[in-house]
């Protein structure tokens, strides 16, 4: 693997994460965007799941010690629900390793759509499951999807322009410098 290929693909991860810390509308985050460009661009599984989930966590460690930390009682290591959250991110890590072979429009946009429909999904069955609100029965699964619909239009659409910013701004970089083009670690 070419080492400025390496890092210019973390350093795009780092800033998207890190754009967590903006001001956004609830759910628009770079989360899926991160895990799907990790997947189609680091040419080695393993890095394609560590670097996107450390970035993750640091992203989560300012936002629950910082802008957050109303919340929790002291330093909190991993924010609530963090193994759904991250489960949910694992998977999206694993749709973009078998979609992208190679990056093309439709799949970048597939993988969106698929990637905010995975967190969607797994992330509000860990609130039907952790959650005192909704009876642990299907009607209380149902209550809590139907809760949360309101705010998948902002996962989707954060997961869609993220993924369009960071698929395109490496695209861009790698017409630029072709050297970019071989990673394979």
């Amino acid at each position: 693997m070419k080492k400025n290929a390496f890092y210019i693909i973390a350093a795009f991860i780092v800033f998207a994460a890190l754009a967590r810390l903006l001001p956004h509308a609830y759910n628009f985050t770079p989360i899926g965007a991160i895990a799907l460009f990790g997947a189609a661009y680091f040419g080695s599984k393993k890095w394609a799941f560590l670097v996107p989930i450390i970035a993750l966590w640091i992203s989560d460690l300012l936002l629950n010690n910082f802008v957050y930390s109303a919340f929790y009682e002291g330093f909190a290591l991993f924010t609530s629900g963090f193994l759904y959250i991250y489960g949910a991110f694992a998977l999206i890590v694993v749709l973009g390793i078998y979609l992208f072979d190679k990056v093309t429009i439709p799949r970048v946009l597939g993988g969106a759509i698929g990637g905010s429909l995975i967190f969607f999904i797994v992330s509000n069955f860990g609130v039907w499951l952790t959650s005192p609100m909704y009876p642990l029965t299907i009607e209380g699964l149902l209550m809590c999807y139907t809760a949360a619909i309101p705010f998948f239009h902002n996962t989707l659409g954060g997961t869609v322009i993220y993924s369009a910013v960071l698929f395109g701004g490496y695209e861009y970089l790698k017409y630029k410098s072709p050297s970019l083009v071989s990673v394979e670690a």
